[in-house]
């Protein structure tokens, strides 16, 4: 099941052209990774100070196919597509309506204390493969 949240453009989101500026969707799309990860149930905050890691993008693949602009309301979705190790790998689309502005396939890293990559917490992964919203899409 798709997780959605909605955001809206506001003036600061846009630039010259009056359009959202092509960075700032990277921006939605945080916020809605953000809100799926506590709609599990999790405190990222909380996952750092207990030393079991913090999340960091590795790898983002984005299609961008139509401007959204000031005062629009905007879905966020977010689709759990895989994980394996230190990795999780997200669906992510932007959409305005029943139009698609914006895709992305976003690979998360969980980094240790080091900084170097540590397994996924095993509650991380319990809570994937309990929760019948976050099973895998395709």
């Amino acid at each position: 099941m798709t997780h959605i949240h909605r955001v809206r453009v506001y003036y600061e989101d846009t630039d010259l052209a009056g359009i959202v500026y092509y960075a700032n969707y990277l921006k939605f799309i945080e916020r809605g990774r953000s809100e799926w990860v506590r709609d599990l149930g999790l405190d990222q905050a909380q996952m750092k100070a207990d030393g079991q890691g913090v999340f960091a993008v590795r790898r983002v693949i984005a299609d961008y196919l139509a401007p959204a602009r000031f005062d629009d309301v905007l879905d966020v979705t977010t689709d759990y597509l895989r994980h394996s190790g230190a990795r999780l790998v997200l669906r992510q689309a932007v959409s305005r309506g029943d139009v698609t502005l914006f895709t992305a396939e976003v690979t998360l890293v969980c980094l240790g204390d080091s900084g170097r990559p540590q397994p996924l917490p095993d509650h991380l992964i319990k809570k994937i493969g309990e929760n019948p919203r976050f099973k895998p899409q395709v």
